[in-house]
């Protein structure tokens, strides 16, 4: 099976909510130097889950090719022994044939052996792959066809299609890919490209991956869609962990209309009915799959305190937020935000 390619791509994680967890940081929080140097493990691990995937398919094939040839021989021999001998016939042919069978076998025997040793290894590494990349790979088959060339200038040149199949899941994500793979073969070199690619996903209730999954498939990008993956739920559990973090923190004046998973969280004032503060945490996939997180906040307040704020606090507090954000990041942003609010209740 053909290695997918190698790539660098971002690591996001830094900061963090309670018990000192990683987590994601925000875009513009550190140079693009910082961001570069992390991740390199990430795409390696998710680009060799599925050739491990294979890997370990083949080994059970292999084992299981044994098997049934072990079968087959045990009953030749259950069928020797029901027959009906003749005159004159060799009775230790059949032990005989036992003890060849035995000794022959005895090289088999070892190779099962290491072929089982292989096997726990190769599950060890796919463990270690899931665990570092956030992607299980639960199912794979591959189908090989070996193209026939018709025309003469072609005659040096071998083609051979592969069909893959396989099932997964990222977190809470679950995924199928059916993709084919062309590799062409000449005297100098060896290419290989990706002509096909149909990716089936469970109904989610995160809209972004629609648009994502069928750029994906347009683009016939497999490492596209296994990195933006990865970081797109990444970002999701990060945002999750934080509303729950302050939502625990100021139980009073925090609020989850939608549960921790939703992309809003209300901070209200305790003090003032009616005026209260929107925060709206979305995570987007650009065209180039490059996951962002993008925080907007939208401040409710009654008609009469709209009419008293001469100084426009209200109109330019999302403007403001966005600049708090540059500075302090995502956590510390929110923190100040809701701190301010408690204390103008307070006094």
């Amino acid at each position: 099976m053909q290695r997918l390619p190698r790539a660098r791509i971002l690591r996001a994680g830094a900061g963090g909510t309670r018990g000192g967890s990683r987590s994601p940081v925000f875009p513009f929080e550190h140079p693009d130097g910082l961001r570069r140097q992390r991740g390199r493990l990430e795409v390696r691990g998710v680009a060799r889950a599925a050739v491990t995937a294979a890997c370990q398919c083949r080994a059970m094939d292999a084992l299981q090719a044994e098997v049934r040839a072990l079968e087959a021989e045990i009953a030749a021999l259950r069928r020797a022994c029901e027959e009906p001998r003749t005159a004159g016939e060799d009775h230790g042919r059949a032990p005989k044939s036992l003890r060849e069978m035995y000794q022959s076998d005895s090289e088999g025997w070892a190779s099962s052996k290491d072929l089982r040793s292989h096997l726990g290894n190769l599950e060890s590494e796919l463990l270690f792959l899931s665990t570092l990349t956030g992607i299980s790979i639960r199912n794979y088959s591959m189908k090989t066809e070996v193209l026939t060339n018709t025309e003469k200038t072609e005659k040096s040149i071998t083609k051979v299609l592969q069909r893959h199949r396989l099932s997964g899941n990222c977190q809470m994500i679950t995924f199928q890919l059916e993709f084919q793979i062309l590799e062409i073969q000449d005297k100098e070199s060896l290419s290989s490209v990706i002509t096909d690619l149909n990716i089936i996903m469970e109904p989610t209730k995160y809209s972004e991956l629609r648009e994502f999954v069928s750029r994906a498939e347009e683009r016939r990008d497999l490492l596209m869609f296994f990195r933006s993956l990865h970081f797109f739920v990444e970002w999701c559990e990060y945002r999750k962990r934080t509303f729950e973090h302050f939502k625990e923190k100021y139980p009073e004046a925090v609020h989850l209309p939608e549960g921790a998973a939703s992309s809003c969280m209300v901070v209200r004032s305790a003090r003032q009915p009616g005026f209260e503060l929107v925060i709206v945490w979305r995570v987007q996939i650009d065209e180039e799959g490059k996951v962002l997180p993008k925080l907007d906040l939208l401040p409710k307040a009654p008609q009469q305190a709209l009419e008293l704020d001469r100084n426009r606090v209200l109109e330019t507090a999302p403007r403001s937020f966005r600049a708090l954000l540059g500075v302090l990041g995502i956590e510390a942003a929110l923190e100040s935000l809701i701190k301010s609010l408690c204390t103008a209740d307070s006094s």
